[in-house]
């Protein structure tokens, strides 16, 4: 994948990270872009606002695109690299790429993705390092609960 067209859409992630900051949640954001480019679902982790703690932000995402046919040349975009719980959405429907902001705040499961045939894209970008490593910074507690420890 062409890693400008890749930077267009973490933006839109990005902004959802920032929203999900905003209203007192976690900073993660997500899309599912569609084989041929469309923006099919938007989300933002939504853990704290919806008191659900399986509202991670590529599952918003996923559910706000309805449901596909295929999922098959789709791809997830989020700013932080996907949870156990997010590897296993983007394996059973067969989401083909993920663009990832960054993994040095946290590095979940998309080794295992690749190593499953998932495209990964690695964008190590500065501004999602930056809003993680702030948030951990302010919210240790509440950082810990969505990673499970």
């Amino acid at each position: 994948m062409d890693e400008a067209q890749a930077r267009v859409w973490l933006t839109t992630a990005v902004e959802e990270a920032r929203t999900g900051l905003s209203e007192g949640g976690i900073p993660v954001g997500a899309a599912l872009f569609g084989p041929g480019g469309t923006l099919l679902g938007r989300g933002r982790n939504r853990r704290v606002q919806d008191g659900d703690p399986t509202m991670h932000a590529e599952t918003a995402a996923f559910r706000a695109a309805g449901r596909q046919r295929s999922y098959r040349g789709t791809t997830m975009v989020t700013t932080l690299s996907p949870c156990w719980y997010c590897c296993g959405l983007v394996r059973q429907f067969g989401i083909s790429r993920v663009v990832i902001g960054e993994a040095t705040t946290f590095r979940g499961g998309h080794d295992w993705l690749a190593r499953h045939g998932v495209e990964i894209v690695l964008l190590d970008d500065a501004e999602c390092v930056e809003l993680m490593r702030g948030f951990v910074m302010e919210r240790p507690d509440l950082w810990s609960e969505d990673i499970g420890d």
